[in-house]
Parts: structure tokens; sequence; C-alpha cells
């Protein structure tokens, strides 16, 4: 069974420093570490790190560079975020969100991970994502957050 493609946001590398997520978030990168997750990010992913604290941008430097794939914002990944905002999925001011999904969405991925309740992992925001990306021939995208992927239950030999 090949490994999953999860495109991964920001949030997830800021949640590796917050006491809410931060356990979460960095089993879901030990997980990636070991080989069940592959992890996709953007040059958007890149930007908004750029301005993270060092110990936010050191959770993406520790990764094994055969462990993430990058993928690229193209005038495709641009359509189909400006498709997500003509559609009222989400507003102009949040377009970092569209390119995330965008991004997902065209380099087929597998699931989205983020803990961005509010503009990504949000049941009717998932709907109408999915809804643009069957209008634009695009499958739809699976968004959870890291703890809907904890692998504890299989550590534990459950």
């Amino acid at each position: 069974m090949p490994v999953p493609r999860a495109y991964v946001d920001t949030s997830v590398f800021g949640g590796t420093q917050d006491d809410q997520f931060s356990d979460t978030s960095r089993r879901f990168f030990r997980d990636a570490t070991n080989g069940r997750f592959v992890v996709l990010i953007s040059p958007e992913t890149l930007r908004e790190l750029q301005d993270a604290p060092a110990e936010v941008r050191r959770a993406l430097a520790e990764f094994p560079p055969e462990s993430v794939e990058i993928v690229q914002v193209t005038p495709e990944v641009e359509a189909l975020a400006n498709a997500y905002i003509a559609a009222g999925v989400l507003g102009q001011g949040h377009r970092a969100d569209a390119i995330h999904v965008a991004a997902a969405s065209v380099a087929r991925a597998d699931l989205i991970v983020s803990w961005n309740f509010r503009h990504i992992v949000n049941l009717s925001r998932i709907r109408m994502y999915n809804g643009v990306n069957a209008i634009h021939g695009y499958s739809p995208v699976e968004i959870r957050s890291p703890l809907d992927l904890s692998c504890e239950d299989e550590d534990k030999g459950i």
C-alpha cells in the first residue's frame, strides 16, 4: 500500500510549540519521519514559516529530505484558489488558505493536515472546497487535524 501523501499547512508546524497541540503535532511529524506519511508543503508554507519563531522552523528543518515533497504554486494552483474565493468558500483576505488547499488538490495529495479549524478543517468549507474541486475536475480532498491521524493505537498493538 502506498504511503499517504499529506499536505501540511503552517499551523501544524506552529502546533509543535503550542501547549494545546504540541504533543499531537510532534507525534504526527514523528509518524511522518518513520515513513507513515510523506509530507507535502508549498512555497506558501515556506513563506509563512519565514516569519515564525526558530523553534517552529526547526520542525521542518529536522525532517529527512526524502520525507518532504515541495509542490509548486503554479498558475493552475492560482486558478483553483481563485475559484474557491469566487465561490465564496473563503474571502480574498484568506487567500493563503485557499492556496494551501489548491496546492494540495492540484498535487493530488491524499489529505490535508491542519489545525486551522476556521478556514480549512471545517465541515461546511470542506464540502465547498470539494464541490469546487468537482466542478474543476479535481478529486475530493480529505482534510483532517493531526488528532484524527494519531497512530497511538497501532503503536500499542491494538
